[in-house]
């Protein structure tokens, strides 16, 4: 059991918010180390073996055969499934009970254990060793829902922007500094302290997180126990939001082409590094350096897309991204053959990943209806981003096990950019809003 809340520490409102970003320096290592940079490069060479005197990148998995990154793309797609189905289930719960803080704990061990489970990654028993990998994307995508209920109860909403960038680049350095700790310790001393790495993404999660858990209140709300069935609240809420959005074309319009831009966006995202070593390949240090580059040229993107937003309108700006990303893909697809050519692809995916990001929620911030229930309005808004991230996850694995190529994935992202484009152009303007 938790202290009593009678017992913890009374810490100020600058202490709490420390702690609050403390999670961002903490988890974000897991989505820079594990899922970009350097589990990407092990899992590529652990599960390409020799068949019949030839390469092969082919794996047993349940009896079945699959291409390694084909079904490294299920696994995180079918992660995310289950994000999906427990969050709703327990935001519902966790709001009406004050069990937030326990929730994000809970998340936060489940996903530090499934990094130290790779440690014991074998290729010879995937359904176990692909089991470690699914947790921890369950712990780290599970967990940043309750991580982020708490910001606008510990900071007033003209606070919350800033809080919110602070975040963001805390995450930034912390998992910078933990790649290049890593890197450090296997380029200095050698590949086969690799697997460390990933117990050391769990031991600084978990560790520092310890601050936040310190720091966060036991009861931010609280709200009188709903009636009905507290465990599918969350689902009820959905619900709420989907019925109160009929008839509010704008929102709706937008929502669609948020859904299908992030099936082509996350899924970029999760399988730039895959696409580089398979098809580019690229060395560990070019990989590196091109992640390092995207991470960099990702806040200053978010700030200009953020001052471009203010004099041409969000919609506008997000029409020009999304055409902007749809070329890119072309280029990808066409041109990318070499280190020189990924670099430049990476520029583009780094500087307009954060503006496009940020645009999409600050967009989604200002065409909400009048409501005090932002936080259901929010939570219908992960939904569509994590279901978008399945269907453009699987796609992209189903599409590489039909041809045999990752480049032919590339097809359908070029697809939904497109559609995202048709929706973005439907949304109906209004002019006496100019930020819109």
């Amino acid at each position: 059991m938790g202290k009593p809340e009678r017992l913890r520490k009374a810490y100020t409102k600058k202490a709490v918010q420390k702690g609050w970003l403390m999670y961002d320096w903490a988890n974000s290592a897991y989505f820079l180390v594990i899922t970009t940079a350097i589990f990407p490069l092990f899992y590529t060479a652990i599960t390409t073996t020799e068949r019949n005197g030839q390469e092969s990148d082919v794996v047993d998995f349940l009896g079945k055969t699959f291409i390694n990154t084909q079904l490294y793309s299920y696994i995180i797609a079918a992660s995310f499934l289950i994000v999906i189905l427990a969050s709703p289930l327990l935001s519902g719960m966790a709001d009406y009970l004050g069990r937030k803080l326990l929730f994000l704990k809970c998340f936060c061990y489940i996903g530090a254990a499934g990094c130290i489970g790779l440690y014991w990654f074998d290729p010879q028993h995937l359904e176990w060793s692909m089991s470690a990998l699914f947790m921890a994307n369950i712990g780290a995508w599970g967990s940043l829902g309750f991580y982020n209920a708490f910001l606008p109860e510990i900071a007033e909403r003209e606070e919350q922007e800033l809080l919110s960038a602070k975040g963001y680049s805390w995450g930034f350095a912390g998992a910078v500094i933990l790649l290049l700790m890593c890197l450090g310790l296997i380029m200095g001393v050698g590949d086969h302290l690799t697997r460390w790495a990933f117990v050391g993404v769990g031991i600084w999660w978990a560790g520092w997180a310890q601050i936040t858990f310190r720091r966060m209140p036991v009861k931010a709300r609280n709200h009188d126990k709903p009636e009905g069935n507290i465990l599918f609240q969350g689902f009820q809420e959905l619900r709420g939001v989907a019925r109160d959005l009929k008839g509010k074309t704008r929102i709706i319009r937008y929502l669609l082409s948020f859904f299908v831009m992030s099936m082509a966006i996350q899924t970029i995202m999760l399988m730039a590094s895959s696409f580089g070593i398979k098809e580019v390949k690229l060395a560990s240090d070019e990989l590196i350096i091109a992640i390092l580059l995207i991470q960099l040229i990702a806040i200053p993107g978010a700030f200009l897309f953020s001052w471009l937003s203010k004099k041409w309108g969000n919609v506008t700006v997000l029409l020009v991204a999304t055409t902007l990303w749809a070329g890119v893909c072309l280029f990808a697809y066409f041109l990318v053959n070499g280190s020189s050519m990924f670099f430049v692809a990476a520029g583009c995916v780094g500087f307009m990943m954060g503006g496009t990001q940020s645009l999409n929620r600050s967009t989604y911030t200002k065409m909400l209806p009048d409501t005090e229930d932002t936080a259901s309005y929010f939570s219908f808004y992960e939904v569509l981003e994590k279901l978008g991230v399945v269907i453009g996850m699987f796609s992209w694995g189903y599409i590489e096990g039909l041809t045999g190529s990752m480049r032919s994935s590339i097809l359908a992202l070029i697809g939904f950019f497109a559609v995202a484009m048709i929706l973005l152009a439907s949304i109906p303007r209004q002019p006496r809003i100019a930020a819109l």
